[in-house]
C-alpha cells in the first residue's frame, strides 16, 4: 500500500509517499479502506519536532481517517463493508495518511450518512476536541440554555467546529476572529463576533463575563479575565500548566484542561447532530496523498479557515 512515512524531522518536504506492507487486524481491530485523511495542527508540530509526540523519526503523522471496513477481526465491532470514520491511536502512532489503517473497532464510530468521506474525515480530532471540552468537561447544556461561551480562534479546524457544537448545545456563542470570517461564522451559528485584529476581547466582555472560554490559543490568564466566578476555562494548549491552573483555581474559576482522545461514543454523537443539520464540517482545500507537502505548507499558513483534507 502507499503511505506517508518521514525518515528525519524538518519541514514538508519531510514527507514522502512509499510503498510499504498493508497492516493485518487483531483481535477486536477493523482494517479500514481511507478514502479521506484530515490533517491538523499537530502533524505539523510532531512532523517538524517542535512536538516530539512520537519521539525519532521514521514514522508517519495523521490521525484524521474516514473509510469503509475491509477486514474485521474477531470480536470487532463492524462487519465489512461498513463506513466508519474516527481518530485511532492518538496520541500514539496511527499512520492516518495511508491507504489502510488497521485500528480498534472501538476507536471509530459510523460515518455520517449525510457526508462524503472528505468531510467525514474533517471531523474526528477537532470535533471529539471541542466536544471533550466543551460537552465532557464544562457540561454546556447540562444548566438549560442561555449560557455565554467565548471561542478563540473561532474560524479555524477546531474552533468552527466549537461554535456549531456549542450552539447546538444552546449556548449563546461569542467567536473572536477576524472580521473576514464574520460571515462564515454567523452562517454556523455564531451569535456575537469579535474582531481581533481591532478589539481586545477582554474589553470588549469586561462588563458581560461568560460562562465557558474555549481557548486554543494559550490566552489563559488573559481568557481568565473574561469569565464569571465559577465560569469555566477550556484550555488545549495550557492543559499541563500548573502555575495556571493554580491561578484559575485561586480566581474561583475552573480549569478544564483537554488532552483529546479516541472516544467512539461521542463521534456517535458527532455524527448524529451531524445528520440532523446541527453541524457542519467546513474542508478549505483538499489535496492528493501524492501532493501532501503541498498541503502542509498550506496549514503552516496560519490562515486555513476549516480543515485541509487529503485524498487517498
Amino acid at each position: 500500500m502507499r503511505a506517508v512515512l518521514q525518515q528525519s524531522f524538518g519541514g514538508p518536504e519531510v514527507l514522502q509517499v512509499v510503498e510499504t506492507e498493508r497492516p493485518k487486524p487483531l483481535s477486536g481491530e477493523v482494517l479500514v479502506r481511507v478514502r479521506a485523511s484530515a490533517l491538523n495542527p499537530v502533524d505539523v508540530a510532531v512532523r517538524s519536532g517542535a512536538f516530539p509526540l512520537l519521539g525519532e523519526p521514521p514514522f508517519g503523522v495523521g490521525w484524521d481517517i474516514s473509510g469503509e471496513v475491509v477486514e474485521a477481526g474477531p470480536g470487532a465491532r463492524y462487519q465489512v463493508g461498513e463506513e466508519v470514520y474516527g481518530m485511532p491511536f492518538f496520541p500514539r502512532a496511527a499512520t492516518g495518511y495511508a491507504e489502510y489503517v488497521a485500528a480498534p473497532s472501538r476507536q471509530l464510530a459510523r460515518k455520517p450518512a449525510s457526508l462524503d468521506h472528505v468531510h467525514a474525515a474533517a471531523l474526528p480530532l477537532a470535533a471529539l476536541t471541542a466536544w471533550q471540552g466543551l460537552v465532557d468537561l464544562a457540561k454546556v447544556g447540562e444548566s438549560g440554555e442561555g449560557q455565554r461561551v467565548l471561542v478563540h480562534r473561532a474560524a479555524g479546524g477546531v474552533g468552527h467546529l466549537a461554535v456549531q457544537i456549542a450552539k447546538a448545545r444552546g449556548a449563546h456563542v461569542i467567536a473572536n476572529a477576524s472580521e473576514s470570517r464574520s460571515a462564515f461564522l454567523r452562517g454556523l451559528g455564531a451569535d456575537e463576533l469579535i474582531d481581533y485584529r481591532s478589539a481586545d476581547f477582554t474589553e470588549v466582555l469586561r462588563d458581560h463575563p461568560v460562562d465557558v472560554v474555549f481557548d486554543s490559543t494559550a490566552q489563559g490568564d488573559r481568557s481568565l479575565q473574561v469569565l464569571r466566578p465559577g465560569g469555566v476555562l477550556v484550555s488545549i494548549l495550557e492543559h499541563g500548566d500548573r502555575e495556571l491552573i493554580e491561578r484559575v483555581q485561586a480566581a474561583g474559576r475552573v480549569f478544564a484542561g483537554v488532552s483529546v482522545e479516541p472516544d467512539y461514543a461521542s463521534l456517535e454523537a458527532i455524527a448524529a447532530l451531524v445528520d440532523a443539520g446541527r453541524i457542519r464540517p467546513f474542508v478549505e482545500q483538499t489535496f492528493d496523498l501524492a501532493d501532501v507537502a503541498k498541503a502542509h505548507h498550506l496549514l503552516e499558513s496560519g490562515h486555513v479557515q476549516g480543515k485541509i483534507v487529503l485524498t487517498v
